[in-house]
């Protein structure tokens, strides 16, 4: 299919647009040499980054503060008090030796690459209906713990995992960034959903157990001494506690927000319409959202991993207050990168990004691809990307068979992904949880991600070939 164009429809490219596409190359650069060369803590560098882009590209120096700070407000108010709590959860459940009793079953029932594949699955089952950024600080304790008790570099353990969560989080319904699109383009959740599978498990097997032979071979870095605010280098002093958990204990508290959130999920399924949908659904809708849901999961484990080990209410305190001082930083970076892909996303970078787009003129899955690559670039921001793209594509997609209607927002979703960097959140979430440099960072996480998205596009396009 060919994309149409009218006067009124296209914009024309402007020497104003190439400048802003200049600016937010040099702004990335000059992060990028400001940590990496001249060792500026990430948090300044990304404040400097995104004033040079603000003033560089015109913006009124009122609007260069505020949509910084918008952007600080809008990661940490989704992103930051998750953190937080998934933190408190994992001091829990390694101080209680919850985490050790998870490690040592997986430990006794796989070793070596059947190990990695456990792992894998484990970070899919978590990552179906939960956020990336929970499932990761969920699942922290336990990457890390399984490397060091195996032997094995951090690469080998953390990429399968990382990729388990992203390509659902970026594929597969009922994850925000595929409901945009499908929302957008018109496309039948069922069958997205269906298809968003069947396009998941090689892109998964192929970016995360396979690419993460090669991940430890370029970074071969064992597992960091602070992670989310866990000591790592010192087994948990588990003197106070008079019993530990059960794996089955263990295993339902850490799934525990996961079954919450897809009952919220399914509830939108089953009663797709809010206003006749009875109040069974309502109750599911609050305690499935992501805030709600976690904040339970802390209070469930302070009953499972806090007073039924033996901690008295005192020391169950002390140790959630103890979890969130090593987050700190990892909050102030993770919120200046979100600062920053706002800072982008108010100088226009954005708006130059889709006016190229619509002067196109390709098949509608590699144009749907390729624009939200080029936002996911620009901006940092795979919901932007998403959002944007599905908007520029969706006039063409009405003449689309459901089938690929529902693959148009698979390429979507694949392109939202690419090369996560500097002005991405997640890259500076991944890079601070596990001790990584800003090189180490690019040579795992950037590349994995690049991988799926290159690699989930090509099995799209495969599909829109024999359906």
């Amino acid at each position: 299919m060919r994309v149409l164009e009218t006067a009124t429809q296209v914009q024309e490219w402007t020497a104003h647009d190439t400048q802003l596409l200049v600016v937010a190359a040099l702004g990335i650069a000059l992060i990028v040499v400001l940590i990496a060369k001249l060792k500026l803590h990430p948090f300044l560098a990304l404040v400097l980054g995104s004033a040079f882009v603000g003033l560089a590209s015109g913006v009124e120096l009122g609007k260069v503060i505020t949509n910084f700070e918008d952007g600080v407000g809008g990661v940490l108010k989704e992103v930051g008090l998750l953190i937080a709590l998934g933190a408190m959860l994992g001091k829990l459940l390694a101080d209680s030796g919850g985490a050790n009793r998870v490690v040592d079953t997986l430990l006794a029932k796989a070793s070596g690459n059947k190990l990695v594949w456990m792992i894998t699955l484990v970070a899919v089952i978590i990552g179906l209906p939960m956020f990336f950024e929970i499932g990761l600080v969920l699942l922290l304790p336990v990457i890390v713990l399984v490397t060091q008790r195996s032997k094995m570099k951090l690469m080998r353990i953390a990429i399968p995992a990382l990729a388990g969560l992203s390509v659902l989080h970026g594929l597969v319904p009922p994850h925000p960034g595929p409901l945009i699109a499908i929302s957008a383009v018109k496309a039948e959740l069922g069958t997205t959903l269906g298809l968003g599978i069947l396009v998941a498990i090689p892109t998964v097997i192929i970016c995360g157990p396979l690419f993460s032979r090669l991940a430890a071979r370029w970074v071969p870095v064992d597992a960091p001494a602070v992670a989310g605010g866990i000591d790592t280098q010192h087994a948990a002093d588990l003197s106070e506690v008079k019993r530990q958990p059960s794996f089955l204990v263990t295993l339902l508290t850490i799934i525990f927000p996961v079954v919450l959130m897809l009952l919220k999920a399914l509830g939108g399924i089953i009663w797709p319409n809010p206003e006749t949908a009875p109040a069974i659904r309502i109750f599911f809708d609050f305690v499935g959202q992501p805030l709600v849901a976690m904040t339970l999961a802390v209070l469930l484990a302070i009953v499972t991993f806090g007073y039924a080990v033996g901690f008295t209410g005192s020391r169950i305190t002390a140790k959630l207050g103890e979890s969130l001082g090593p987050i700190a930083a990892i909050l102030l970076i993770v919120g200046a990168g979100g600062g920053f892909k706002q800072t982008l996303i108010g100088a226009g970078v954005g708006d130059a990004v889709k006016k190229w787009a619509e002067g196109a003129n390709m098949s509608v899955l590699v144009l749907g691809f390729i624009v939200a690559v080029a936002l996911r670039l620009a901006t940092g921001s795979a919901t932007v990307a998403t959002v944007t793209a599905a908007g520029i594509v969706a006039p063409l997609a009405s003449s689309l068979s459901p089938t690929h209607a529902a693959l148009l927002a698979l390429a979507i979703g694949a392109g939202s992904l690419f090369l996560s960097h500097v002005n991405d959140a997640g890259f500076w979430l991944v890079k601070e949880l596990f001790g990584l440099t800003v090189g180490q960072t690019f040579k795992t996480w950037s590349v994995m991600e690049t991988l799926i998205s290159v690699v989930g596009f090509g099995f799209v396009m495969l599909l829109s070939l024999v359906l």
